[in-house]
């Protein structure tokens, strides 16, 4: 009698654990579900808000101790640096097009007739040179030719530029995301802690110091050249007046995330100014363009030594990957999520070679 009901118990408690246990991971499918569309841009907009705390604590002394008034200053300017500068470029890119369409009509597009050396160009150079130079001289021949090609990249196009829009907006959720995080820096902080204690473990102690570390390091040391790169080269593009600086100004940021130089984009489009304005104002923008250019070279021992160097490799991994399976944010998301997951695991086994060469001593 006592083994049948102690055999009943064992029933009841492994039944109820494993109602419990189905309820629990019912809950948490049914929670990642609904934040799935929000994870990558609550991810970012956390990792903005490790990456700037610095900057947070110094406003919030500034401010006498006013935490809440330094993260809204701090989200209302991050708001502003995405909304300014993309209203900018879109007009422009929309103004360039516009007086493209418009001249077209006319029939008083002129374009300046390609010199010989671009013949000279590897591989491409000749029908370069024979596509422009038919251009400069019957345009609406070239625009017969190339405009099935055009309607077949007109939706998609028009469904980048969508995209685009979409990113925008994922942007600006994340930043204040961020100013949220920082407005309740230190219960978000112990949160963590306790997420860290139970998913590490024994390496609790260690793993928020190389967390943040290694996000402030990507932040400043990588992202931030990028975003400062990437606005220079807009500027003097805008201020050139060069199409579609909108698109010229993401491909150098793209660049800068994977670590290549802007000098790509940069002097291809010094090239195009040099045909198109008199020499002087050319002249200025390739050396603006050299300068841009260069700027890492001085940043980045500024900005990456502050936080935990990273090899450059898994810098560019993480941003191909992340940019392959979450588009444009997954590009800053991805190089961040990857350094972080490279230095946690090679903190950790560290930890362990240590311990294990300290247990070899005792011995």
């Amino acid at each position: 009698m006592n083994e049948r009901s102690g055999s009943n118990e064992h029933i009841y408690k492994s039944v109820d654990a494993a109602i419990r246990i189905g309820f629990i991971s019912l809950l948490v499918i049914w929670c990642y579900s609904i934040l799935k569309p929000l994870i990558v841009t609550v991810v970012w907009g956390i990792i903005i808000a490790v990456g700037i705390y610095p900057l947070h604590e110094k406003l919030s002394k500034f401010l006498r101790g006013r935490k809440k008034l330094s993260a809204t200053l701090i989200t209302l300017a991050g708001i502003a640096i995405l909304v300014v500068p993309t209203v900018l470029f879109m007009n422009a890119t929309v103004d360039s097009l516009q007086g493209v369409a418009k001249t077209l009509e006319e029939g008083t597009l002129k374009i300046n007739p390609p010199k010989d050396e671009v013949a000279s160009l590897p591989i491409v150079g000749q029908q370069i040179h024979d596509t422009w130079k038919l251009a400069a001289t019957n345009i609406e021949e070239v625009l017969a030719r190339v405009r099935p090609q055009l309607k077949e990249m007109a939706p998609r196009v028009l469904a980048t530029i969508a995209g685009f829009g979409v990113t925008i907006i994922q942007f600006i959720i994340s930043v204040i995301v961020a100013g949220v995080f920082l407005m309740n820096a230190e219960a978000a902080g112990k949160g963590a802690e306790k997420i860290f204690a139970i998913l590490v473990g024994e390496y609790v102690d260690d793993f928020p110091h190389i967390a943040a570390g290694s996000i402030r390091s990507v932040v400043q040391g990588v992202l931030g050249i990028a975003v400062i790169q990437a606005v220079l080269g807009g500027a003097g593009m805008l201020v050139m007046g060069v199409p579609a600086v909108g698109l010229w100004t993401l491909l150098i940021l793209i660049l800068g995330i994977m670590q290549l130089p802007p000098t790509l984009v940069l002097l291809p489009i010094a090239a195009y100014v040099f045909s198109v304005s008199s020499t002087t104002p050319a002249v200025i923008f390739l050396v603006w363009c050299i300068v841009v250019g260069l700027l890492d070279n001085i940043l980045k021992p500024l900005l990456l030594g502050r936080g935990v160097d990273v090899p450059m490799l898994v810098i560019l991994l993480g941003a191909i990957g992340g940019m392959v399976t979450y588009g444009i944010i997954g590009l800053f998301v991805g190089s961040v999520i990857l350094c972080l997951g490279y230095k946690v695991f090679g903190a950790i086994m560290e930890k362990n070679q240590r311990r294990a060469e300290e247990e070899r001593i005792e011995e």
